[in-house]
């Protein structure tokens, strides 16, 4: 039997996966900082904000952005002086980024579309390496932390931003049935679209659950990996070190 993976509820191969991904994000790039609002009343602003204020970006220092597309980690990464590489495998998204660079006037940005399973960077090229909110979509996540670790200096620190399962009796319950049933509606109301945003909901609860994808970062070969739940775990940074 060939190799399966996870689109929402579906399980497909991995080629068509990444081909499904790749039209999700550009049906709703030009929509999706706009949705990003919506969905969470303005919250995920909060939460990557205490995300970059784990990763410490420090001035000069090399740090790779993985599925960053719009740029949301990178300005506020390169506001601290880091000088900061954007990377998604969808253009529309990489290209709505550098429109919300010109428009700030945020410069030095080194936008590349770039597969996370197959990085064309060199060995021991970064400082450290971000994700927020892209995980979960990447085909083959054991690829994307191996290929994260490999493009990593020893001491380099890795830091992951994702959905995850709310730990919160009650609370799960109501998110759950916010995010199957509203979400779509908002989707379709905002972005005209609410097929790709049934989707993103349903890979948030394909995602493995906090301590598993810990173990998949550990296996990848980071050291002293921990997981911050936010909401009781709606939420959670994921970090480790490379030693």
């Amino acid at each position: 039997m060939s190799e399966q993976v996870s689109f929402g509820y579906e399980d497909v191969s991995p080629e068509e996966k990444t081909e499904r991904v790749g039209a999700v994000f550009s049906s709703v790039a030009h929509k999706y900082d706009v949705m990003n609002d919506a969905m969470s009343g303005g919250l995920h602003r909060l939460w990557k904000d205490r995300f970059v204020r784990r990763v410490k970006p420090q001035p000069g220092e090399a740090i790779l952005d993985l599925a960053g597309g719009t740029g949301d980690i990178a300005f506020r990464l390169a506001d601290a002086g880091a000088e900061v590489t954007v990377s998604d495998i969808n253009q529309d998204m990489l290209d709505v980024g550098i429109e919300r660079a010109l428009k700030r006037g945020v410069d030095g940005l080194v936008w590349s579309r770039q597969n996370a399973e197959e990085l064309s960077f060199p060995d021991r090229m970064f400082d450290a390496c971000t994700i927020a909110f892209g995980i979960r979509n990447v085909t083959r996540i054991d690829k994307a932390l191996a290929e994260a670790f490999r493009v990593l200096r020893r001491g380099g620190r890795f830091y992951c931003l994702e959905f995850s399962t709310t730990e919160w009796p009650g609370f799960k319950e109501a998110y759950d049935a916010y995010s199957h049933k509203l979400v779509p509606r908002i989707g379709q109301a905002i972005a005209g679209d609410a097929e790709s945003y049934r989707y993103l909901i349903e890979s948030i609860r394909r995602f493995p659950p906090m301590r598993e994808f810990e173990a998949m970062i550990r296996a990848a070969g980071f050291a002293q990996t921990r997981v911050e739940p936010i909401l009781g775990g709606l939420v959670a940074i994921h970090s480790g070190w490379k030693i």
